[in-house]
């Protein structure tokens, strides 16, 4: 099957001059596109060294306590110029009132940029009283913005449409790319931030399949295509001009690193999207993945 059939039409990409940064929407804050979650095995001297080379976007939870001490420091030293997106969960509105004062003592602040109800539907509920705590949160000024990680993507259209929630962190790449049809046509009504997570699906994307046989990279680097590489998992999210933000949860120094990386080698041309957008639903087709060893 020719990869570069895909009609294009409908996609909008970013122009190289915008690729790196963007201005987050009602947070109002300049970020560099790559977000970095602290939960897999980075620590505080990672995320030093991340602010140093641009990072500005951070996901902080519960559990992430050996990224903490790390975030409190660069935060401390310009508040203004970097974003905080606390991870949380609840089932009642003091539930979510205690877990954002809880974290503004341990991260040594005054406001959360984000606060994201996690994994909406199976561990937070968005009731009247949720609703209400958070838009209370949202006036004492100790969160900017209301924030949501989401899987059923015709709810999260419905709520980009017509909610209060102005971030939606959702599940992106080039295995599920099901967000072009079920979200990003709905942003334009309220223009809620947008961060996608799972670039790699789960690493399945750079892992070689079994039995999957495509044409050749039509870009002008000489790459050994397929799997894809981290770095063009994270360009295929990232070129998306419907992407604010696109997450990383490297597990060192290295990743961190290479990954940052995929930001400065610019934007995917459309055959490139096109050709990764097919191997994506090739992965996606086999009812059981065979890896080659």
């Amino acid at each position: 099957m020719n990869a570069l059939n895909a009609d294009t039409a409908e996609q909008n990409y970013f122009p190289p001059a915008k690729f790196s940064h963007t201005l987050l929407p009602v947070v109002n804050k300049t970020v560099f596109r790559m977000g970095i979650a602290g939960n897999y095995g980075i620590d505080s001297d990672d995320i030093r060294w991340a602010a140093d080379h641009g990072a500005n976007y951070w996901v902080w939870g519960k559990s992430y306590g050996k990224v903490t001490d790390g975030i409190k420091g660069v935060i401390r030293s310009d508040r203004e110029k970097h974003v905080v997106a606390m991870l949380g969960w609840g089932y009642f509105g003091w539930q979510v009132r205690h877990s954002v004062e809880s974290a503004l003592g341990k991260l040594g602040t005054d406001y959360l940029d984000v606060f994201k109800l996690g994994w909406l539907g199976k561990t937070s509920i968005y009731s009247k009283s949720i609703i209400e705590t958070l838009l209370k949160l949202k006036q004492e000024g100790k969160i900017l913005s209301i924030g949501t990680s989401i899987h059923d993507r015709k709810r999260a259209g419905k709520l980009a449409s017509d909610s209060e929630i102005d971030l939606l962190m959702i599940r992106y790449n080039a295995k599920h790319p099901g967000a072009e049809q079920d979200i990003f046509p709905h942003l334009s009504k309220r223009n809620p931030a947008v961060v996608s997570y799972t670039a790699l699906a789960w690493g399945q994307l750079i892992r070689p399949v079994k039995e999957i046989v495509m044409p050749p990279w039509p870009g002008t680097e000489k790459l050994n295509v397929p799997p894809l590489s981290p770095e063009l998992c994270y360009r295929f999210a990232l070129t998306n001009e419907n992407i604010h933000i696109v997450l990383t949860g490297p597990r060192n120094r290295e990743e961190l690193s290479n990954n940052m990386d995929a930001i400065r080698q610019g934007p995917l041309g459309p055959d490139e999207m096109n050709w990764i957008r097919q191997y994506g639903q090739l992965v996606k087709s086999k009812k059981r993945l065979d890896y080659l060893k």
